[in-house]
């Protein structure tokens, strides 16, 4: 079942789109996974290209239950930038630009996860709880990974915008606990790359793309977690490569769990 309703977040000081999916059937409480850029998860006339990450259809063949919330980004201007992004940057494609990732992560997980718990059957552990995205909400999964790892045992970053602030995350992994019972799932693809260059040798251990995934999934296996690491060849940065990727990072994050 596919739930669509407004929730208003005091951290932002505004309204985002909820799209919810519950499983049809299957009784007793589910392990719930939250997305960035939810809009793109379910329907394709709801994504923002015409193309969703098709999540329902694969939800519904898969023998894991889980409820799935995807909270809509913003749409004016610099806005979604803003929001996915944690640290400020005064040089680079994001210059300028009004870091609130931290607003949108105390939203999430003082805001919505308290009202997910307690509206939806839901295992509102840490061991039940995981989030993802992809492109700029990667790099939120990430950040809510480490600074947020008492929530959240599992991530999804997706082709994440990691390079542009790597030096503050890996800060922030170096001085910040992480429990051993940590899983993370990073990936990239060889069509996309930094500032709109393509890197056709992305799978190279010398590439710009490669250093900076390994990089991070160093810090939570350092931290004693688990990491993974997947270079899509011929990858795009666009949901329909992310979609194809489904069936490696769900089971990954979720096996026994």
């Amino acid at each position: 079942m596919l739930l669509k309703q407004d929730f208003y977040f005091n951290s932002l000081g505004a309204n985002r789109p909820l799209h919810i999916r519950v499983p049809d059937h299957g009784d007793g409480l589910f392990p719930v996974m939250y997305f960035f850029d939810g809009h793109n998860l379910f329907r394709d006339e709801d994504a923002t290209y015409g193309k969703s990450w098709g999540l329902d259809s694969y939800m519904s063949t898969w023998d894991k239950q889980l409820i799935i919330v995807g909270v809509e980004c913003a749409h004016e201007g610099n806005r979604r930038l803003s929001e996915y992004l944690p640290y400020g940057r005064d040089s680079g494609w994001l210059k300028g630009i009004e870091p609130l990732g931290e607003a949108t992560m105390q939203g999430i997980v003082y805001e919505l996860k308290p009202y997910i718990d307690s509206e939806f059957p839901v295992m509102p552990f840490r061991e039940c709880t995981a989030i993802g995205g992809s492109s700029m909400g990667g790099l939120m999964s990430a950040y809510a990974l480490v600074r947020y790892n008492q929530y959240f045992s599992k991530a999804a970053c997706v082709s994440p915008s990691i390079g542009s602030v790597n030096g503050m995350l890996w800060h922030d992994m170096n001085n910040t606990y992480m429990d051993p019972d940590t899983r993370a799932f990073f990936s990239w693809g060889t069509q996309e790359g930094y500032g709109g260059i393509k890197d056709p040798d992305a799978e190279d251990k010398s590439s710009w793309l490669y250093r900076t995934i390994r990089g991070t999934a160093n810090k939570v296996e350092a931290a004693g977690g688990r990491a993974r690491m997947y270079c899509q060849v011929g990858g795009r940065h666009c949901e329909a490569d992310w979609e194809k990727q489904l069936g490696l990072f769900m089971p990954f994050l979720w096996q026994d769990a």
